[in-house]
């Protein structure tokens, strides 16, 4: 057993450790917070409507302790326990290892046993959890359909992406990596291009916004915070959820903005108009290009030492693989990598928070900062969101800042 074999089990150990007491911690402080709205709620949220999103909390929560365990085993039985191993000998029976068809089948057998393994957690918070909770509108013949829908890009796109990156690691001398990043740079990009208008009307149907109040009002708000879209649309997301929401897509001459019906049917006017100015505050700070300022050089590292791990025979041994190929390493990469990565989840939880608090300050400039908030208090009260998270789980988990502190900020905001 050498030491990666050794730090391997200690990240993985301890991340599932943390993960799971963070959750039940999680768990004991909503519990006891059930039977009582937080006084800044008292008056907009009843005391039905925060214990029914305590329950829903619990419930997920039960859950995801689940998941970490059982991924915490599926991950220790593909490295360590020869999972990994005993797949590259089923392919290599039939087909030359270390061949590019070979690599393409061990990482594309990868990928289905990941999708099977998640299968059951999907199924169970779709037709379980979300159900019970009234907010599961996906019937089980449409679930089958996306399935399927998302099986046929998988094999239609990522196959060749999969084949391409193994010929430019095989093709391309030591420096193999630098290439490997710059295509995906570019078809990061390119998806960011093509998703709107292509990929994303295969699963959801999405209509020109038809209210003309609203839509002036809209457009208004974009000529003042001197954003160009190609387009408001409204997105059928009832049909699979009764959560709602909104969001911007695309890049340049593509970027639509895209309401989800649910959420149109519980806000006003005034109310949408400030989330989407909170939408346009993540716009106006540059925060996706920000992140993607991050996530490119933090790339580049990672290909980096991914070129040089793969030239070191205990990389493999240490993580239970006798085959030292270019797809081995490549899947004992994406097995290993967040593992290692588990303990910068608060650092990137605070980051994405603090993105949230600089477009909300940005929405009160531009919108009504009360209208913003007593469209999130709605919000969190129809999507069954918990008032109170333990603050511990929240600094390393919530990508949102707490309800009571978001709403704090915005009414001091307001005065």
């Amino acid at each position: 057993m050498n030491a990666l074999t050794l730090l391997f089990l200690a990240f993985l150990a301890s991340g599932a450790l943390v993960g799971v007491a963070l959750l039940r911690r999680n768990v004991r402080h909503v519990q006891a917070h059930r039977d009582a709205v937080p006084a800044a709620f008292a008056a907009s949220i009843p005391l039905a409507s925060h214990q029914r999103a305590a329950d829903y909390t619990v419930a997920r929560a039960g859950l995801s302790g689940v998941h970490i365990v059982a991924n915490a085993a599926y991950v220790l039985v593909l490295t360590l326990g020869g999972g990994l191993q005993a797949v590259h000998d089923a392919w290599a029976a039939v087909m030359a290892p270390g061949s590019l068809a070979h690599g393409v089948a061990l990482l594309a057998t990868l990928g289905v046993l990941g999708w099977l393994f998640e299968l059951p957690f999907v199924l169970v918070r779709t037709f379980v959890i979300e159900k019970k909770f009234g907010f599961n509108r996906m019937t089980p013949r449409l679930f089958v359909a996306d399935s399927a829908r998302e099986a046929a890009l998988g094999a239609l796109i990522g196959l060749p992406l999969l084949a391409l990156v193994l010929w430019l690691t095989q093709s391309m001398g030591e420096l193999w990596w630098l290439w490997v990043w710059a295509f995906w740079l570019g078809f990061n990009l390119l998806v960011m291009l093509v998703w709107p208008t292509f990929i994303a009307p295969l699963f959801n149907d999405f209509t020109p916004l038809a209210d003309a109040a609203l839509k002036a009002r809209v457009e208004a708000l974009l000529a003042r915070c001197g954003f160009r879209a190609k387009g408001l649309f409204v997105m059928d997301g009832s049909r699979r959820s009764a959560h709602g929401n909104a969001y911007f897509t695309g890049l340049g001459a593509a970027k639509r903005i895209v309401f989800f019906d649910t959420l149109l049917d519980k806000l006003d006017a005034d109310e949408v108009e400030a989330v989407l100015a909170h939408e346009l505050g993540h716009f106006r700070h540059h925060h996706l290009f920000r992140r993607l300022a991050f996530l490119a050089p933090a790339s580049l590292g990672l290909l980096a030492l991914l070129g040089w791990l793969m030239q070191q025979p205990w990389f493999f041994t240490g993580l239970g693989m006798q085959a030292t190929d270019v797809a081995s390493a490549l899947a004992l990469f994406m097995l290993a990598l967040p593992v290692f990565a588990f303990p910068l989840a608060p650092a990137l939880s605070h980051w994405s928070r603090k993105h949230e608090y600089e477009a909300d300050h940005y929405a009160a400039q531009q919108a009504d900062a009360g209208k913003l908030a007593s469209a999130l208090v709605k919000l969190y009260r129809d999507n069954a969101a918990t008032l109170t998270p333990d603050p511990l789980y929240s600094r390393f988990h919530d990508s949102h800042p707490p309800a009571a502190l978001r709403i704090a900020r915005l009414q001091a905001l307001q005065r």
